[in-house]
């Protein structure tokens, strides 16, 4: 078994990722935003199981290619066994993005929800502007915690009752101190592209609002369910003297450890199959122009 903790959760990986873009605003976002109309050559840093390029590829002009880089390789073996029945040029390597160096052949240089986990993205990032050519393209779609969290709408639920959305603004923070993970980077992103050196630095936001909807179809309703609770919605927090040692240990005091671990128990025992609710991910798609 894989030692990797990513190449343990491919199953996860592939029952959310879909709850993030819908295809037609990345359709608009190749065509009428990037305005990409002729054949690029593409790598992605921590492409898993090449989830971006299975988006992209029929979106991006045909000749197009796909390089994918992930230190996993089950995720590597994964991508390898999807692609293979796909009619696109691809190539996808095992390696720790953190000392691997790229060479600077490619048209675009993107990343899907993995700079988050990087203690400096800022190095990440060079080594993705130094793997373009010359008026090449960086693209980021990583994740903004906070406003992810305060989109909801949960029938029947006041939010702040289940969601603490000051506790959990100095949880992420403190987790970027710690170096741990940057759950927040979405946003910081147009900032450390424009600090690099990029140029027409912009930001777009996922559009994707994922609705449970009694009367929708009952097999698409319980796929989303799935889905949702998948991704952290409803889950049950588990045994509160633990919880309430790690919440201390991340920064938060006695009192507010035990408001957030009640918020998440409450969370867990009124979301269910047949709960009424909304609820937006807003990825940040930030991207810039290499001219060097």
């Amino acid at each position: 078994m894989s030692e990797y903790y990513w190449d343990t959760q491919i199953e996860y990986l592939r029952n959310t990722r879909w709850l993030y873009y819908n295809d037609d605003y990345l359709e608009f976002l190749v065509q009428k935003v990037w305005n990409i109309h002729k054949p690029v050559n593409v790598v992605d840093y921590g492409c898993g199981y090449g989830y971006l390029g299975l988006k992209l590829l029929p979106l991006l002009p045909e000749g197009s290619t796909y390089t994918g880089i992930d230190k996993g390789q089950d995720l590597i073996d994964e991508a390898k066994e999807l692609f293979s029945r796909l009619p696109y040029t691809t190539e996808f390597i095992v390696a720790d993005l953190e000392e691997l160096t790229v060479d600077g052949k490619y048209d675009i240089a993107m990343s899907h929800a993995f700079l988050l986990h990087i203690a400096e993205p800022s190095i990440i990032l060079q080594r993705m502007i130094d793997s373009v050519v010359d008026s090449g393209r960086v693209i980021c779609f990583e994740p903004h915690w906070i406003s992810n969290m305060s989109n909801f709408y949960f029938e029947g639920q006041e939010q702040s009752d289940i969601i603490q959305l000051g506790i959990l603004q100095r949880l992420f923070e403190a987790d970027r101190r710690s170096k741990s993970k940057d759950g927040n980077i979405g946003m910081r992103l147009p900032v450390l592209l424009s600090q690099l050196g990029l140029q027409d630095v912009q930001c777009r936001v996922s559009d994707r609002v994922n609705f449970l909807d009694q009367h929708m179809d009952l097999t698409m309703k319980n796929r989303l369910f799935e889905a949702l609770s998948a991704d952290g919605l409803g889950q049950d927090p588990g045994d509160y003297e633990q919880v309430e040692i790690n919440l201390i240990e991340r920064g938060l005091t006695a009192e507010e450890a035990r408001r957030q671990y009640n918020a998440e128990r409450l969370f867990s025992k009124q979301f269910n199959d047949q709960s009424w609710l909304t609820y937006a991910p807003n990825m940040k798609i930030s991207f810039g122009i290499v001219n060097r």
